[in-house]
């Protein structure tokens, strides 16, 4: 199929594309291309393939959970402006 001046200009104007007339030679021929590759893929029989989103056969890869000890609290608290019972003591923002 062999897409004229015209329709890849109308097209470019779609997009909003402002092409140059070089351009929009070249994309002619371009798209030309990609549309007959399109055209000899439709010919192919594709009845027996089953239908895809990806072609690879993705799978989630989840890590092992692995519990490990943190840091001794009296570290971790040492460094807060205020502490109250083992915990951060921050200001009150609701009454």
């Amino acid at each position: 199929m062999r897409l004229s001046r015209q329709e890849v200009a109308h097209v470019a104007e779609l997009a909003k594309l402002g092409l140059m007339e070089e351009e929009i030679e070249r994309f002619s021929e371009q798209l030309s291309a990609i549309l007959e590759y399109m055209q000899m893929l439709n010919q192919l029989d594709t009845e027996a393939i089953p239908p895809t989103a990806h072609i690879l056969g993705l799978e989630n890869r989840m890590r092992e959970d692995a519990a490990t000890s943190s840091s001794p609290l009296e570290d971790i608290l040492q460094n807060a402006p205020a502490t109250e019972d083992g915990c951060f003591k921050v200001k009150l923002i609701l009454e």
